[in-house]
């Protein structure tokens, strides 16, 4: 079994040195008030790459991007100039894996001139038919084709469902061999709990990415991450593993 990575997602720098404390895997530098996958400002990501130990690696998101190949391919060079390990592509305004192709390659080639070891994540999302977007079913073949290194799963609307309310356990279980058959990391997330670790590591998954349960109240947008629930949710991931 691929050893599980807990993806821990602060807005500031604060928030990332409690994931840090906490035990988290890589940090993941969003903006919860610009959507899912919402971009935050270069100036903090870099702050927090620089507190951010070397062992720790670090990602950014681009947010939930429309269908501009220019301009978020331009957003990826400037996150790969942060020294960031990956960046995040939320697919969210292209209507077709053509789209979704020609779109991720942009970024692909972007982020790589700036830093040829960066990771690029095409990111899709679980409840693709409410935002009339690409079905999650397409994404790791969608990643494969534009030659990007990890699929995800997310959810675009914060409403209280998790990625286990869009997909089911079958579907997840062949969205992450999928991507594993392709060459490529798989990444889950999605108002993920403690309770839900343990499956998203028995599904396969090389990455469990949250926010909201490692905030205080469960509140993505209103809470802020501590290093005790980060703590706890690393803890949930090593007793899957010793399981």
């Amino acid at each position: 079994m691929i050893p599980l990575k807990l993806l821990i997602s602060p807005t500031n720098t604060s928030e990332a040195q409690e994931a840090i404390t906490g035990g988290a895997d890589i940090i993941d530098v969003k903006n919860p008030k610009e959507g899912a996958l919402g971009a935050n400002y270069p100036w903090v990501i870099r702050k927090i790459r620089k507190l951010t130990p070397k062992g720790i690696e670090v990602s950014c998101t681009l947010g939930d991007v429309p269908n501009l190949p220019g301009s978020v391919s331009l957003a990826a060079h400037g996150a790969a100039s942060l020294g960031v390990d990956y960046v995040k592509v939320g697919l969210y305004g292209v209507k077709t894996p053509h789209e979704a192709v020609f779109l991720l390659k942009q970024v692909n080639r972007a982020a790589k001139e700036c830093n040829p070891k960066i990771k690029v994540v095409a990111a899709g999302y679980a409840d693709a038919e409410k935002i009339g977007t690409i079905q999650p079913s397409l994404i790791p073949k969608i990643a494969y084709d534009a030659a990007v290194e990890v699929a995800m799963l997310d959810t675009a609307t914060k409403d209280g469902k998790s990625l286990f309310d869009h997909q089911t356990h079958a579907q997840l279980k062949t969205f992450v061999e999928a991507a594993h058959g392709f060459g490529l990391s798989a990444a889950l997330a999605g108002a993920l709990r403690k309770q839900d670790l343990p499956t998203v590591y028995s599904l396969g998954a090389d990455i469990a990415g949250l926010r909201g349960a490692a905030c205080t109240g469960n509140d993505r947008s209103k809470g802020q991450i501590t290093r005790e629930l980060v703590a706890e949710l690393a803890e949930a991931v090593k007793q899957a593993k010793r399981a």
